[in-house]
């Protein structure tokens, strides 16, 4: 919540462009994330996951 967006946010106040297809979900905590959120997201087509924290 706190450390990643952090940077995310300043990429978007710096005007840094994102790719259309990039996607920012914010949680609350990265060691609470479900693995199986994760590999949903590869079933789903995604390239990658990134989870930082």
């Amino acid at each position: 919540n706190w450390c990643a967006y952090s940077a995310a946010d300043l990429a978007g106040v710096s005007r840094f462009q994102y790719p259309p297809n990039l996607r920012i979900i914010r949680v609350m905590c990265s060691g609470r994330i479900n693995p199986n959120f994760i590999l949903k997201g590869f079933q789903n087509g995604a390239d990658g996951v990134l989870v930082a924290g």
